[in-house]
């Protein structure tokens, strides 16, 4: 909510989604089954890749990296063709309705200009949000995960650190599922 507050984002139009992972297996003791459900959340914005595959797809160069890392979408060159969105493996570009363009997660750039951290970091109640270099990042909370429902990392090389969860399913999983896929994916137009 801090997000879409703060960016004036319009109902469906979502630049951070909260994935509910979902999952679990049966077991059998002494002749009884019992289950061994699990679940866990996942909080998937713009990823800042080093390698961003929504960059490469833009035919106008609209969608490019800045000096400090982040990947921006100029306006004035954006057409709203949308490959940026069908090229990005976390679905971060999304169309805006009111413009025709596309938005996504700027990483709050005049915040962090200023030395401040973004709105979802700060905002973040449990805390689950940490923001800074990949190095700080790395020093804090260890080697780089992947936890399903994302793609491998040599993809696009994301700026992120996963701390996952004990029961996270690995990016190869064919058992879990999303809960809130609907939610999820309401903001695709």
């Amino acid at each position: 909510m801090a997000c879409k507050d703060r960016s004036n984002l319009k109902p469906g139009q979502n630049w951070r989604r909260v994935y509910e992972i979902e999952g679990g297996e049966w077991k059998q003791e002494s002749g009884a089954w019992s289950t061994l459900p699990w679940s866990y959340n996942l909080s998937i914005s713009c990823n800042h890749c080093s390698d961003p595959a929504c960059v490469s797809a833009c035919p106008t160069t609209a969608m490019h990296i800045d000096s400090s890392g982040i990947v921006l979408i100029d306006s004035e060159k954006c057409m709203g063709c949308g490959y940026c969105m069908w090229a990005c493996p976390y679905e971060a570009p999304r169309p805006d309705p009111e413009t025709g363009k596309m938005s996504k997660c700027d990483m709050c750039i005049d915040l962090v200009k200023e030395g401040k951290r973004p709105a979802c970091v700060d905002s973040c109640p449990m805390r689950a949000l940490d923001f800074g270099t990949m190095d700080q990042l790395s020093a804090r909370y260890g080697d780089l995960g992947e936890v399903w429902p994302l793609p491998s990392r040599e993809i696009t090389a994301p700026s992120i650190v996963i701390t996952a969860h004990s029961k996270a399913a690995g990016a190869d999983n064919k058992t879990a599922i999303v809960a809130n896929r609907e939610e999820v994916e309401g903001g695709k137009q």
